[in-house]
């Protein structure tokens, strides 16, 4: 069987039309990252109050909640609750192992000026506005803020 298309060239103005779609793309996408046009950046207030935190798990399934700069015990995590703090915590050290960073720095809390309870992991920057998780959810973070006993 022949080719019906065999003596008829692909048309010229569509190869030239789609090669000159690619190239304005590609100095689009080069022009935005370089001047950072159509990046969304969102600003957290500075902390009214923070405190470094650092997790430890314990043989018995708890997790002990310590107290960055002086090691002292803030909360202890019983085995069966404080799901949503574990969850999290879980999901933020996932991330720090699969970028290759350890768990040496701590987890930060915060208190905003405008009053966002913010939980920033030191290692990775990431940072989570709590109150997303309704008031509940935020209520178990906020107690680790509270003094040590």
């Amino acid at each position: 069987m022949s080719d019906p298309f065999a003596h008829q060239p692909f048309p010229r103005g569509a190869l030239i039309g789609a090669a000159a779609l690619i190239a304005a793309s590609l100095l689009a996408v080069t022009a935005a990252r370089i001047t950072g046009a159509g990046r969304s950046t969102v600003q957290t207030a500075p902390a009214a109050v923070e405190r470094d935190l650092r997790f430890a798990d314990r043989s018995d399934g708890g997790v002990d909640v310590l107290d960055a700069a002086s090691g002292a015990p803030v909360a202890l995590l019983a085995p069966g609750h404080d799901g949503f703090i574990r969850a999290t915590l879980r999901s933020l050290a996932r991330e720090r192992h699969q970028l290759g960073f350890d768990d040496a720095k701590p987890f930060r809390m915060a208190i905003t000026v405008d009053g966002h309870l913010m939980l920033t992991d030191t290692a990775t920057g990431r940072q989570i506005d709590l109150g997303a998780f309704g008031t509940t959810n935020t209520a178990a973070f906020a107690r680790l803020l509270a003094p040590a006993r």
